[in-house]
């Protein structure tokens, strides 16, 4: 059985406006880290859904995206 350890994520700026989706192995906090030289410190990083497999995660990725049902 393949691991669920790859994170979803939506990145967003002021006003929740949705920045990048994107998945990370790492915690979400030191990916909003790595983030704020190109996006700056306005910027909050929103878990979506739980922890799935890496090929899962890539395929919502290329999809867009989007928020879960």
């Amino acid at each position: 059985m393949a691991k669920r350890d790859t994170t979803r994520y939506q990145l967003k700026g002021p006003g929740g406006k949705i920045l990048k989706p994107g998945i990370t192995g790492r915690t979400l906090e030191e990916r909003r880290r790595e983030q704020v030289p190109k996006y700056g410190e306005d910027i909050k990083i929103v878990k979506i859904g739980p922890k799935v497999t890496k090929e899962s995660a890539l395929d919502w990725e290329r999809k867009g995206g989007k928020r879960l049902k």
